[in-house]
């Protein structure tokens, strides 16, 4: 279970350390794909494993499950840590994450949200808002 939010500086080579602790999950590598939103999604390989199964199983259109696959697939590359616990980021996926010289590294459960400063205020303050209103309906009930 990864969580916490951690920023670090992204250095000219595109290389981004990640929190010793989350290297511990991570130690037979990861796999970087384009998150739904601007954010680079960080996958440990039997994570990445398990949700490429659950996606086979799922009852899609075979066309779907291509175009599914390809959105997915289509833009994930793996790394490994170098001897100073750092991934390289891809510019294709730096550029839709919009990271440039920090990332802000957040856990998220099962993986790990690689978020520029900017983007990544925004998503916090809008997914606080939306917490705040789920556990408020709870008292609803």
């Amino acid at each position: 279970m990864f969580f916490g939010e951690y920023p670090y500086k992204v250095d000219e080579k595109g290389r981004l350390p990640l929190p010793p602790k989350f290297r511990r999950e991570m130690k037979d590598g990861v796999i970087l794909t384009k998150g739904m939103e601007n954010y680079i999604a960080v996958y440990p390989i039997a994570e990445w494993k398990r949700l490429s199964d659950s996606l086979a199983a799922k009852a899609v259109t075979p066309t779907n499950l291509r175009k599914l696959n390809r959105a997915i697939f289509g833009s994930a590359f793996s790394a490994s840590f170098d001897g100073q616990g750092r991934i390289t980021l891809p510019y294709s996926l730096r550029d839709h994450a919009k990271i440039t010289d920090t990332a802000v590294v957040v856990g998220a459960n099962n993986c790990v949200e690689l978020w520029s400063e900017d983007e990544w205020k925004i998503e916090k303050t809008s997914a606080e808002e939306q917490a705040s209103q789920i556990i408020e309906s709870f008292g609803e009930q």
